[in-house]
């Protein structure tokens, strides 16, 4: 299992429309094989900030959605100010404090 997290700063008066901009791309992403969750999020504390979270059951589903993205790339209006969006392969999974 792959997850896929990161963090955007955004124009607190654009989070909105940041997020809103990338809702069919959820949408989209999520349909997808092999994606179990995809979803920006506002921060309720940083106005500023937009959370990204991805979970792809393999590194094949993860590499056929990141092609699609090359061969599809969104357009978007509203662009961040900075971005850090880092992969973490995940050995285990199982309920919290096992």
């Amino acid at each position: 299992m792959l997850i896929i997290a990161g963090a955007f700063e955004v124009d607190p008066g654009t989070r909105d429309a940041f997020i809103a901009e990338r809702v069919e791309m959820m949408r989209a992403s999520r349909a997808e094989p092999g994606c179990t969750a995809y979803a920006f999020t506002a921060d309720p504390v940083e106005a500023g900030r937009v959370s990204l979270f991805e979970r792809w059951e393999s590194k094949a589903a993860l590499a056929a959605h990141l092609e699609t993205l090359r061969a599809h790339p969104p357009a978007f209006a509203v662009a961040p100010i900075a971005a850090e969006v880092l992969q973490y392969e995940i050995a285990t999974v199982g309920p919290i404090g096992s």
